[in-house]
C-alpha cells in the first residue's frame, strides 16, 4: 500500500505524562499518540519523535515522524487526531516530508527553553507548575556570566546522567546559542544545540542557578566543561520548567508548507 511520510509538530503537557516514550500501565506522550493513529488508520502506527522528553517536561513544538497511508494527507490528519486527543496534546503542525526524513536522525538542532519565575506571583496555582520558583534570591548578571561560557563544541559529560548514553559516546555536543532572556515575573534560559543529553538542560540551569543563588562559586559551567564526569554538577533544576521548544530540519526535506491553524 502507498504511503506517506509526515511530520507532525506537537504540543502537550508534560504533567500528565511519564514522559515521551511508551511504557507499560503508565501515560506517555508516545503511546497517546499511536493509540489516535491506530484508530484512524485502522493499523499500528509508530510515532517517532525528535528526543525523549522526561517525566514532567512539557513541549510546545515536537517533532514527530509518522507513515501513514497516502490518502491522508496532512491537513486531514492533523485535524482528526486533534478531534479524538485529549485536552493535554495538540498537532499544531503538519508537513508532508520526502523519502529520507527521521524525526530523530535528520534534526539539524533543537531548542530548549526553561522558565524560572522571580516574583512572588511565581507561586501562584497557575504558574507553579509551569517555572520554578528558586527558594532564594537569584543574580541575574551572575546567570549571564555562567551562560556566557556555553557556546561552542563541548564535552558535556558533566552534564548528563551517567550510563544513559551508548558507551563509545563522546558526549560532544555544539551549543549554538544559550542566553538567558528576560520574560514577566521572571527569566527564561533559551538554549539551542545540534543533539542533548539525557538531563543536560536541567543539570546546565540547576548548576548556573546554584551560581546566582550564592550556592558555589563562579566559573562554575566553565570548569564542568573540562570535567571527566558529572560528580560536582549540581542538582538537576525541576522538570517542570523545561520546554521543547523547536525542532529545526533541513528545508531540503520538506515535500509542502506547512499545515496549521
Amino acid at each position: 500500500m502507498a504511503s506517506r511520510t509526515i511530520q507532525l509538530v506537537v504540543q502537550y503537557d508534560g504533567r500528565a505524562f511519564k514522559g515521551w516514550q511508551r511504557q507499560p500501565d503508565v501515560p506517555t506522550v508516545q503511546e497517546t499518540l499511536e493509540g489516535v493513529l491506530g484508530r484512524l488508520v485502522n493499523a499500528p502506527v509508530t510515532a517517532l519523535g525528535s528526543g525523549r522528553t522526561d517525566a514532567g517536561v512539557h513541549a510546545t513544538g515536537q517533532s514527530v515522524g509518522v507513515v501513514v497511508p497516502e490518502r491522508w494527507q496532512p491537513a486531514a490528519l492533523r485535524r482528526s487526531m486533534n478531534a479524538l486527543l485529549p485536552d493535554t496534546v495538540w498537532v499544531a503542525e503538519a508537513h508532508e516530508m520526502r523519502a529520507g526524513f527521521h524525526a530523530r536522525y535528520s534534526a539539524e538542532a533543537r531548542r530548549y527553553r526553561y522558565l524560572v519565575g522571580l516574583d512572588e506571583e511565581a507561586r501562584s496555582p497557575f504558574r507553579r507548575h509551569r517555572e520554578w520558583k528558586p527558594p532564594a534570591p537569584v543574580d541575574v548578571a551572575a546567570l549571564h556570566a555562567e551562560a556566557a561560557a556555553l557556546p561552542g563544541e563541548h564535552v558535556f559529560l558533566a552534564f548528563a546522567v551517567k550510563g544513559t548514553a551508548p558507551a563509545d559516546d563522546d558526549h560532544r555536543c555544539r551549543i549554538l546559542s544559550a542566553t538567558w532572556e528576560p520574560r514577566p515575573g521572571g527569566v527564561a534560559f533559551v538554549v539551542e544545540a545540534n543533539r542533548f543529553l539525557h538531563h543536560m538542560v536541567r543539570f546546565l540551569v540547576g548548576t548556573m542557578m546554584d551560581v546566582a543563588m550564592g550556592r558555589r562559586p563562579a566559573g562554575a559551567i566553565a570548569s564542568l566543561l573540562s570535567a571527566s564526569d558529572n560528580r560536582d554538577v549540581s542538582v538537576p533544576a525541576p522538570a517542570h520548567g523545561l520546554y521543547l521548544e523547536r525542532v529545526t530540519y533541513p528545508r531540503s526535506l520538506y515535500a509542502a508548507p506547512a499545515v496549521a491553524a
